[in-house]
């Protein structure tokens, strides 16, 4: 189990792994940081799959879905926050191959929670969720 655990650290390697990165990167155990994952993704999945019933509610349904589905998707990109580090996750979001993609679900993340709030403008949200999926697919 040592040997298991020097491996996974790093220590026993030549070049630093993925891994071992990870591991130093926060004081967090790993078995913290993995339940820390699945607890703040299964947030975010449970708020964008209430969003979604909710988009059938008369009147505010759309509002409604715009604000869940929103939260939900910054809380599975938080829940990578734990596995690599609030610092990495940032490094990797504003990498030169992802930084237009960042840029956009940043900016529609913001627009479709303005559309919801002060607008009052469901068609807006929406167009904005959508763009939302998009950049995050992206």
């Amino acid at each position: 189990m040592d040997k298991l655990k020097r491996v996974l650290s790093g220590r026993d390697a030549e070049e630093p792994s993925g891994l071992a990165e990870v591991i130093d990167a926060t004081s967090l155990s790993w078995g913290t940081r993995v339940k820390g994952f699945i607890a703040c993704f299964a947030i975010g999945c449970l708020c964008s799959l209430l969003g979604s019933c909710l988009l059938w509610i008369p009147r505010k349904g759309l509002i409604l879905f715009a604000v869940f589905y929103t939260l939900g998707n910054i809380a599975s990109i938080g829940s990578t926050l734990f596995l690599m580090g609030p610092m990495k996750q940032l490094k990797r979001m504003f990498e030169p191959t992802r930084l237009i993609a960042t840029i956009v679900m940043l900016l529609c993340l913001i627009l479709t929670l303005c559309s919801a709030f002060w607008w009052h403008k469901a068609g807006l949200a929406l167009l904005f969720c959508i763009l939302q999926f998009f950049a995050m697919a992206w």
